[in-house]
């Protein structure tokens, strides 16, 4: 059985590196893509300090988003692509940061509490499949070493999903 382990770190880039490597650990011969979303989000959760939500939207056509496993408050069910963070993440198949989501044009507020948001699309084989959506009550909670610590997260999701 798995179980998650403290992690012990100021230095951002060795606390996503001991995540990384929990997060293999609790995924390692699981291929179900919906069991790998509900651990990988409960993991980021429970180890990311200052979080309100932790998730996965997942693309189920061209133009829509749809609610994957997640840890927080209820969420918004669907997303249109170009829509809020996580459909304009998409549409641009880039990660987006966002400081102050109150300054973000067109932010979906699925809780009022959130401030800064982190969201990085899942890619597999020239195609998004979705993304990760990371939520925080305090604004300019990201930075740029947590989107390269997230990004590297969705790499280990996608490799033991796809």
């Amino acid at each position: 059985m798995f179980q998650a382990a403290t992690i012990n770190s100021a230095n951002k880039a060795d606390f996503y590196g001991e995540l990384s490597q929990q997060l293999k650990g609790l995924l390692h011969g699981e291929s179900d893509t919906i069991a790998n979303a509900a651990n990988t989000s409960a993991l980021m959760f429970e180890m990311m300090p200052d979080l309100n939500w932790a998730g996965f939207y997942f693309l189920r056509s061209d133009s829509e988003l749809v609610l994957g496993p997640f840890q927080g408050k209820a969420a918004c069910v669907r997303i249109a692509v170009g829509r809020g963070v996580c459909g304009s993440a998409v549409e641009k198949g880039t990660s987006i940061l966002v400081e102050d989501v109150h300054a973000f044009p067109g932010h979906i507020a699925c809780d009022a509490a959130s401030r800064s948001e982190l969201v990085v699309p899942l890619h597999h084989n020239g195609k998004i499949l979705g993304v990760i959506d990371l939520d925080s009550p305090t604004a300019s909670r990201f930075d740029a070493e947590d989107q390269a610590g997230v990004e590297a997260i969705a790499r280990i999701f996608v490799e033991a999903s796809y």
